[in-house]
Formats: C-alpha cells, structure tokens, sequence
C-alpha cells in the first residue's frame, strides 16, 4: 500500500524490451538509501518490486510483466523521462494522501490545461470503470499522486494542481494529450460491495446506516 505522497522523481536509466516484459531500471537519489531486495516501490502509481540495486550508480532495477505494460503507461517510458517515486507505506508512515494500492485501473488522457495563476486544473478523461468510483472532493490517484477530485462530467474529472505538486511529481510537465495511470479510491469499492450485499440481503439497518452517513441517497 501507499499514500501518493510522492517521495521522489526519478528518471528512467534504461528500459529493455523482453519476451514477456521488460527490465525497467531507475535513477534514484533518495528510495534507494532505504531500499531492498523485494521490496515494493510505486513508479508512477504502478507497484513494482526491486529485483536488482547498484546503490554506487543509484540504480533500482525492476522486472515488468507484459500485462503490466499493456494496462499502463510504463510500456510508453523512455530513458531519461522522468517518474514519480514512493515507497510502500509502513506503520510509522504519515497518511498525508489516501490508500493507494499500486494496481492501475485504467489509462487516462488529459484533455485540457488551464493556468490560474501558479495553479493548474487539469481535466482527464477516464474509462467508465474508474468514472464510477469518482466524486465531488473525492480522491483519485494520478500516476500515483494522491489529488483531490474538483468536477465529475460524463467521461472526465478535473483536478487542481497546487504550484508544490507541479514542481515535485510529472503532472507538472503533462501536455495535452499525454496518458496518464488512475486509480480510483479503494475505500469507494468497498462502499459499493456493502451496499450491494445489504440490498441484496435487505438489511434495513445497514443500508439506512450507509444513508446516515452520506454513502447512499433516498
């Protein structure tokens, strides 16, 4: 698990195509003065494992399936493009974003910039899976940064970027067009699991619960 707090931006040293995936390694100055062996690192939301360190070259290494580079922006990456790093949350990590798995749901496109002063909002245009967990000052994990969702629409969502998070992560160097990782808020899937189950089940005393406290309408 993670927070989207983003530790670190990193860049990419090098990327090998292989048979059934790839070998992806990482220029880091900062995760890998902590990191191990198997240990699980968000690069650009997507949780990898490290298989392999040169800490003199400031190198994290990791190995990519194939059906991770198809369902996410990491098959696009090139040497030298930046990525946003964060380590895996532990039990003395302060939850500054929100639960972030690591597993990306879909693959978005940013659909439009506008500047308002130093801030940007940004909309993106997101597959209906992801849509559907999204709401108003709901959470949303973009390339594994933890934002605050401001406008939900049919097929998109807009989120505002502070001048610190443009500077710290890639969202800040995102053009039109660009493609970017989601993950909805995970809380938002189980809420929705309870709720189906206590229909189905017709419990009354969940389901007004849920009511009470805004997860569903009359």
């Amino acid at each position: 698990m993670f927070t989207g707090i983003i530790i670190e931006l990193g860049k990419v040293y090098d990327i090998k195509k292989l048979r059934n995936g790839a070998r992806l390694k990482i220029i880091s100055s900062e995760i890998i003065k902590e990191a191990s062996l198997g240990d699980s690192i968000s690069v650009n939301g997507v949780c990898l494992t490290v298989t392999e360190m040169d800490k003199a070259k400031g190198i994290i290494s990791f190995d990519v399936s194939y059906e991770t580079l198809n369902k996410t922006t990491l098959g696009d990456l090139k040497r030298g493009d930046p990525v946003n790093l964060e380590p895996a949350l532990t039990l003395n990590t302060k939850l500054g974003g929100h639960l972030v798995s690591g597993h990306v749901e879909g693959i978005g496109i940013i659909r439009g910039i506008d500047n308002f002063g130093d801030y940007l909002k940004i909309e993106v245009e997101a597959p209906q899976d992801v849509l559907r967990y999204c709401i108003n000052k709901g959470s949303i994990a973009i390339d594994g940064i933890s934002l605050t969702i401001v406008d939900v629409f049919p097929s998109s969502f807009t989120v505002v970027i502070i001048p610190h998070t443009a500077k710290m992560t890639t969202i800040g160097t995102k053009k039109i067009g660009d493609k970017v990782n989601l993950e909805s808020d995970i809380i938002a899937k189980y809420v929705e699991k309870f709720v189906n189950q206590a229909t189905l089940s017709k419990d009354d005393k969940l389901i007004e619960k849920l009511k009470n406290y805004g997860f569903m309408k009359e």
